[in-house]
């Protein structure tokens, strides 16, 4: 009995630890070297302040006067390299562009991935730059997944003039208990709660704070909501509820096919004559090239 006691005990604990320590990686920051930008590609270094004393790296594609200018945000643990591809061919569309790594991500600093909330910091002083420096330039913001939601928690004002939202979650108690699903089977959504809990302990974050879904009606600009029709870290339905929140004027695209990929990667020829077309009708009056 007492053994049996002993073997119990020793069990939670190991439980515990285990659930602590998943908590501990789901929040530790994905900093990196990216070095040098690729060659084809003249782009700007950038350091860019935001929060308090925090800094945000980027690059800057010039574009064409007129044409505007397109910010793009990564998703979760990766970094601005992701987004390179939807940089070179909005850049040869003439749209200038701006790729940051998100905080804690990258060659950006901040001490934990937060999904969205502290990470809507950089994104706004990413908009604020880019009104800055291309003041005459209409904006546009591509946002995928962890990078969408932090857009929409950001709450821009004055509001971007067209935004496609990639994959995004509706809520982070959602995220979590999908992604645990998918991994670990039924006992993994036990979890959830568990990993929650521990938001408000490491990084001041209640999960009611990371509920894009929430923020949908009252966005004010021309929406684009795409997403993977076999994504299963973001299953349709949780898509159709965002579309369905969200304020008009706003569209549908659903890939047949796609998980939780890269969109662009997955489909390219598809995605950018449907990026191409919505960024110019709401960016400029041309017809895209």
């Amino acid at each position: 009995m007492r053994t049996s006691r002993k073997i119990l005990l020793l069990a939670a604990f190991s439980f515990v630890m285990a659930v602590i320590g998943a908590g501990e990686v789901l929040c530790r920051p994905a900093r990196r070297p990216i070095g040098e930008a690729p060659p084809d590609l003249q782009v700007r270094n950038l350091r860019l302040p935001y929060g308090q004393g925090e800094t945000l790296s980027a690059w800057m594609l010039r574009g064409q006067p007129g044409r505007g200018a397109v910010l793009l945000l990564h998703g979760v643990r990766a970094d601005r390299r992701e987004m390179l591809g939807r940089a070179r061919f909005l850049n040869q569309l003439g749209y200038a562009v701006l790729l940051p790594d998100l905080p804690a991500h990258g060659e950006s600093s901040g001490e934990y991935i937060t999904y969205g909330l502290r990470e809507a910091e950089g994104v706004r002083a990413a908009l604020g730059w880019l009104r800055r420096e291309l003041p005459d330039e209409k904006l546009g913001v591509i946002g995928v997944s962890l990078g969408a939601a932090a857009f929409v928690l950001a709450q821009a004002r004055p509001a971007p003039s067209a935004v496609v939202l990639e994959s995004m979650f509706p809520s982070i108690n959602e995220a979590v208990t999908n992604r645990l699903g998918l991994y670990l089977g039924a006992p993994g959504t036990v979890l959830a709660p568990l990993l929650l809990w521990q938001l408000p302990l490491r990084v001041s974050i209640s999960p009611s704070q990371l509920q894009p879904i929430s923020e949908m009606a009252t966005m004010h600009s021309p929406l684009l909501i795409a997403a993977g029709m076999a994504d299963q870290h973001t299953p349709v339905a949780e898509t159709q509820r965002i579309f369905d929140a969200a304020a008009a004027p706003k569209d549908l695209w659903l890939l047949p096919g796609a998980a939780h990929v890269d969109l662009h990667a997955f489909a390219p020829r598809e995605y950018e004559a449907r990026i191409a077309t919505f960024l110019a009708r709401h960016l400029h009056a041309q017809a895209p090239i």
